[in-house]
């Protein structure tokens, strides 16, 4: 069974690891969520792409929430916690952008 001690230890003790994969992992996906809302792709790729996007923001949002239950308060938590908080809504617009232009008429066609 997984204990959340030894889960959330897990997070704190390999923190510049997680952190080096999630920043990156979350800019990246992000961007390819607004660059195929932006090329009109279909619905279901926008939708996996925000997906992904979205867990890995999700992720971020609960390893640093981690630090903040032994009290940790310091800069780079808030700029991780606002990255992350970021890369959401900018999957949610994506979406919102994508559902709102596909149904235009795309002239020259």
């Amino acid at each position: 069974m997984l204990d959340f001690n030894s889960l959330v230890e897990f997070s704190r003790t390999n923190c510049v690891s997680i952190c080096a994969f999630l920043v990156p992992a979350n800019l990246l996906a992000t961007l390819l969520t607004m660059v195929l809302a932006v090329l009109r792709r279909p619905s279901y790729q926008v939708w996996q792409s925000a997906i992904v996007a979205c867990t890995f923001a999700v992720v971020m949002i609960l390893h640093v929430y981690t630090w903040f239950m032994i009290g940790v308060v310091m800069i780079p938590t808030y700029v991780l916690l606002w990255l992350a908080i970021t890369c959401l809504l900018c999957n949610v617009g994506s979406i919102l952008f994508h559902r709102r232009n596909t149904k235009a008429p795309i002239f020259g066609r």
